[in-house]
């Protein structure tokens, strides 16, 4: 999962998405060895530093196990968090009719996903959503655009959200969607190269791209998101519950579950 960037009146930019995995991992690995400090001389009966980091030295496998229990609790935290505030507001995630959506109105699944086109972590997911919605025609899959990696000066997060619904509104979401996505370096450019192999008319969709229904719907999908105060991209929610994991099977698994 791409990190949160910072948070503001506008939608969020770039800063934690270097800064804050290394800060969190660093915070993990010192609070396993804290932990591991604590509780050796209790097995051990009393041990000396020296003793300690023979013991850890020796058995390093033990740090990155407890570091990796400490990222899935901190993970799993996180999310709990979030469904509180999901929970608590559900209108924050209400299916909005701007929102590119696929499947039954009515269907008794709905997976909603916030996404940037150029995180890693949704572009490596996307090919497998694309066939989740195949696997299951009776879930409703709904596409929060929520641009968050353009740095100060860059703008092709947004430009790319902002095409994206541009080719919704003519009916040609998915193909640019997995266009997009397979796209390794987006700029104005590919940007216009897609639209345009994928039918999508250049002259309407610079029209939308520029509109103010256009700006707002990304504001409100920021707003939501940053209400939510979720953690970065891709985050899935199945029925209105986030999901602790990105992994595309996870997402199956929960889809299969909330189907019964």
């Amino acid at each position: 999962m791409t990190e949160t960037p910072e948070t503001g009146s506008e939608p969020a930019r770039a800063k934690g998405i270097l800064e804050g995995p290394r800060v969190a991992q660093a915070a993990l690995a010192a609070a396993a060895v804290a932990l591991v400090v604590s509780v050796v001389p209790w097995f051990t009966g009393g041990a000396s530093d020296a003793q300690i980091r023979r013991y850890l030295l020796e058995h390093p496998e033990m740090l990155q196990e407890m570091s990796a229990a400490l990222q899935v609790k901190a993970d799993n935290d996180r999310t709990a968090a979030v469904n509180q505030r999901a929970a608590a507001n559900p209108q924050l995630l209400a299916v909005d009719a701007r929102d590119p959506a696929f499947g039954p109105a009515d269907a008794k699944v709905t997976v909603i996903e916030f996404f940037d086109f150029r995180c890693p972590g949704c572009k490596a997911t996307a090919p497998e959503v694309l066939r989740l919605m195949q696997a299951h025609p009776d879930v409703r899959f709904v596409f929060k655009d929520w641009p968050i990696l353009d740095r100060p000066g860059e703008d092709a997060s947004h430009m790319a959200a902002r095409a994206a619904q541009a080719a919704h509104r003519q009916g040609k979401y998915l193909p640019v969607f997995r266009a997009m996505m397979a796209e390794p370096a987006l700029d104005e450019a590919a940007i216009a190269r897609i639209l345009t192999e994928n039918g999508v008319s250049l002259p309407q969709a610079q029209e939308a791209m520029a509109s103010a229904d256009v700006a707002r719907h990304l504001s409100d999908i920021h707003t939501a998101a940053a209400a939510l105060s979720l953690s970065g991209t891709p985050t899935f929610f199945i029925n209105g519950k986030a999901s602790p994991s990105i992994q595309p099977s996870d997402i199956d698994r929960a889809i299969r579950e909330a189907k019964g």
